[in-house]
């Protein structure tokens, strides 16, 4: 089988890959579309993964094509999105079904095969989420990860309905985000970011944004809204300007969930600092998602939803490649050669 394989760091190829055997649980998984996260870049070209060789690929989405087990048979020939998460099952975390702290856990894509090959072996169907609707694309499926993601950063937000929320971040996942404050009854969502190119994208989708290097979120939110804060605000970046605006605009007893991944220190002025204290500010940390079924199992929710046709996510996507092109397609990502939304490999490209 093809599959783009990363040697070590700067050396991400096409190679051809005996098709894996399975055993036990495990399924094999022609992988249909698996989208480029936006940390497997700095993966390939800085980091390195956990081991190597490896294929990379996380956000995936396939057709079970064999099974290892005779009561696993039924599910050949059935199309699901991946949870690429392998938990211990033995820590306190994964006992209490938070999976995402696990403190042994494997992920396929980053510490073993993932998705950007012909065909993935799954542990199990435990890992499998199936949609009921003949109308979502196998693509779309590939962007449940990031689309969880996005819903859990609004759960941990505790927004509710009527309220007002910022968020700091316009990509993928910001826009997702966005999307899900509406469906959980945020009256008015407004995205901030410095790209002119994320804001006529995210525009051009009839979100509303600003440009947070051209206008003070504060006084643009005076003239959206008709006052300077907001109840809740999504900090998706990472960076310290961001993360300093965004105390300096949720209201009094607001909250803030930190989404976004820093990628250096991280610095909070005294002012803003003395702030979160004077107003009483809630801040949440936000990790990946929640799978358990008990209260409930977000990777479910936005299958289902998707099926419902109640979250758009095709209008996401960018550019498509297929495998032959990848590595091409995540160097250019990499130099800024071309801007993307979602890139995503598909078999269909």
């Amino acid at each position: 089988m093809k599959a783009v394989r990363l040697n070590k760091i700067g050396d991400f190829r096409l190679e051809e890959t005996e098709i894996p055997e399975i055993k036990g649980e495990e399924l094999l998984v022609k992988v249909e579309a698996c989208g480029i996260c936006g940390s497997d870049l700095p993966r390939v070209f800085e980091l390195g993964a956990h081991v190597h060789p490896i294929t990379i690929g996380h956000e995936f989405a396939g057709t079970i094509v064999k099974a290892a087990r005779d009561e696993d048979q039924e599910l050949v020939g059935k199309t699901a999105a991946v949870f690429p998460l392998i938990p211990c099952n033995e820590c306190e975390f994964c006992k209490t079904g938070h999976y995402a702290q696990c403190e042994n856990y494997n992920y396929l894509g980053s510490r073993c095969d993932g998705g950007f090959a012909e065909y993935c072996v799954v542990p199990s169907r435990w890992n499998l989420v199936f949609s009921n609707s003949p109308d979502v694309t196998k693509e779309e499926l590939s962007l449940v990860e990031p689309a969880t993601v996005a819903q859990h950063a609004v759960r941990r937000s505790k927004v509710q309905a009527g309220q007002s929320i910022a968020i700091f971040g316009a990509g993928p996942i910001g826009i997702m985000t966005a999307r899900w404050a509406e469906l959980f009854g945020a009256e008015k969502v407004i995205l901030f970011d410095i790209s002119e190119q994320k804001i006529d994208f995210a525009r051009e989708r009839g979100l509303t944004i600003v440009n947070s290097m051209e206008e003070d979120p504060k006084e643009a939110l005076r003239r959206i809204l008709g006052t300077g804060c907001v109840d809740v605000v999504i900090e998706g970046t990472g960076t310290s300007a961001a993360l300093n605006q965004a105390v300096e605009i949720v209201r009094t007893f607001g909250r803030i969930a930190m989404l976004g991944n820093p990628h250096q220190d991280t610095f909070l002025k005294l002012g803003n600092h003395s702030s979160i204290l004077r107003k009483e500010v809630d801040i949440a940390g936000v990790w990946n998602s929640y799978y358990a079924q008990m209260p409930l199992n977000e990777w479910k929710y936005t299958v289902q939803m998707m099926d419902r046709g109640k979250l758009k996510t095709d209008d996401l996507i960018t550019h498509v490649s297929d495998l032959d092109h990848l590595s091409e397609l995540f160097t250019k990502i990499y130099r800024k050669e071309i801007t993307i939304c979602k890139a995503i490999y598909s078999s269909r490209a």
